[in-house]
């Protein structure tokens, strides 16, 4: 007979077997992705939310035990991609790429209880343009201008349609960026003041995904519970804390003396130092993250296009990579993420080589003293250290850098206002498409072209090559796109980081995304 005491024992460490704790540099700031996008908000999305398709996952192929999206060109396949249904069960795209219909999946219910239809799709979309935040963006690059081209075919079944066929019509709706909300629950929470429930969603959630929030207290921790009524599988961890703990050293000493499951985003060398540790793993896998410098092409001297060719043949890649990344990234040798199709780096010509630079500054005419800004964020301790390699180096060809440190939040608003003449930045476009990451970076009217770059050839290339489903017609426009790109360098490219993710190593399950977030779903204990 085992006693009540022995039970409860039993019972506790159940309950610690199921439960994920994660040290983040930070608690969700919102949870509403029109509005905010910040680290801790989207490791909550895709616990919170579904999507319609997701992507087959496949075997890493550097990282053993660890899964990825597969999100490559499969000619066998409809469409040419490895889909999944997940809201939608079934979809037919039309041959002229047109038209997309969804046959959505029935006995879905949301964390409110309330039943999954068209009407929530809609919803969703028609929230896009009424709010005009990041949706806009999602919109405009599927070629959607109204929200009459998302028609309700039935209490199950949705349609897109569109002016011209657009390829990304599949792949927009696995991005972590178009979550499905419940409008039932939405319309109840906001009513006629708020019709859209941004006051709601910035601090509760009304979706289909496996979790719900149960707690968040800013700068403190955020709790999830998973779902009981959720439609696919279970996951194993019943509960999951994300605490905030700001300072990477601090992180990195919890997981070490096993007080965390998960330590996010510590430094390279603090992932060096927990290599050889036999209670913790680090798996680091090629991502679709990019560091480079903003330079700024309405400001001088960066109006001028030798200068910028000048200070990227400066950029010391080989060094930063080894004394900073401590070789966790590869040199950023493309304007777009090197893992997704049709990415090319042949048209590279920026390998170090400070006399060739000097020589185009004397072409530039700019002078031998010529004295600029770099911008970079106090909150990522990795851009210091690269800023002051760059400053020396800048140094050889006679450019005098003034270093700015901006505090976290300063510095994504100065990023937003492309008021400086160089600031760092790191992202990462969420749709593996070509077409997706120039549209978004270098599109003269895209809200993330922070280097004001404008080109109309480019511009007009990126819109014609997202007006065809032919890849071989693609492959040429982005390859003249990326050309042209690297030639002209709106960019100073520095290096392709890897996603990293220092963990217990009895923790299983890891699977990595495009948007680079965690799912906490795909965790269990070996």
């Amino acid at each position: 007979m085992v006693s009540s005491m022995g039970r409860m024992g039993e019972a506790l460490a159940q309950d610690a077997s199921n439960t994920l704790v994660i040290a983040a540099p930070a608690t969700p700031q919102g949870l509403d992705i029109e509005f905010d996008v910040s680290l801790g908000s989207i490791d909550s999305l895709g616990a919170l939310y579904e999507y319609m398709l997701g992507y087959e996952k496949i075997d890493d192929p550097k990282a053993k035990g660890v899964m990825r999206e597969d999100t490559s060109v499969h000619t066998d396949k409809p469409n040419n991609l490895a889909l999944r249904g997940r809201l939608a069960e079934q979809w037919e795209v039309s041959p002229d790429g047109r038209k997309a219909t969804f046959k959505l999946r029935e006995g879905v219910v949301s964390n409110w209880g309330n039943p999954f239809t068209a009407k929530d799709v809609k919803w969703t979309w028609d929230r896009k343009f009424n709010l005009k935040g990041q949706g806009l963006f999602q919109t405009a690059v599927l070629g959607l201008k109204s929200p009459d081209q998302i028609k309700i075919e039935g209490d199950h079944a949705i349609s897109f349609n569109l002016d011209q066929p657009n390829p990304l019509l599949l792949k927009q709706q696995c991005n972590l960026a178009n979550p499905i909300y419940d409008a039932t629950k939405c319309a109840e929470v906001g009513g006629k003041d708020d019709p859209w429930a941004v006051n709601f969603l910035k601090n509760d959630s009304a979706g289909f995904g496996p979790y719900r929030l149960k707690q968040l207290v800013r700068g403190q921790q955020a709790v999830f519970e998973a779902r009981d009524d959720y439609w696919d599988e279970k996951p194993f961890m019943k509960r999951v804390i994300m605490r905030e703990v700001p300072q990477s050293s601090s992180r990195f000493s919890l997981l070490q003396g096993g007080a965390v499951d998960i330590a996010q985003f510590l430094q390279p060398r603090e992932l060096e130092a927990l290599k050889n540790q036999p209670n913790v793993a680090v798996d680091a896998v090629d991502s679709s993250y990019m560091i480079w410098l903003e330079l700024n092409s309405k400001i001088a001297p960066f109006d001028n296009v030798d200068v910028r060719r000048a200070v990227n043949l400066a950029i010391p890649r080989e060094e930063i990579i080894r004394t900073i990344y401590y070789g966790y990234a590869d040199e950023q040798k493309a304007p777009m993420p090197y893992i997704y199709p049709m990415a090319d780096q042949s048209f590279f010509n920026y390998s170090y080589d400070v006399a060739k630079a000097k020589a185009l500054l004397e072409k530039a005419g700019v002078g031998t003293n010529l004295s600029t800004t770099l911008s970079y964020n106090a909150g990522d301790p990795t851009q210091e250290p690269i800023a002051l390699l760059i400053q020396t180096s800048l140094k050889q060809i006679g450019i005098e850098l003034t270093l700015e440190k901006l505090p976290a939040g300063v510095f994504y608003e100065n990023v937003t206002k492309r008021a400086k003449p160089m600031i760092f930045y790191l992202d990462s476009p969420w749709t593996p498409d070509p077409g997706y990451s120039t549209y978004l970076y270098f599109n003269s009217k895209s809200y993330v072209n922070y280097s004001n770059y404008d080109n109309p050839d480019v511009d007009r290339m990126i819109t014609e090559g997202l007006a065809t489903l032919d890849d071989k017609v693609r492959q040429e426009k982005y390859s003249s796109v990326q050309k042209t790109l690297m030639d002209e360098a709106p960019w100073g490219f520095i290096a392709y980081p890897q996603y990293t993710l220092a963990r217990k190593a009895a923790l299983k399950g890891y699977t990595y995304y495009s948007s680079n977030n965690l799912r906490f779903q795909d965790f269990s204990r070996g």
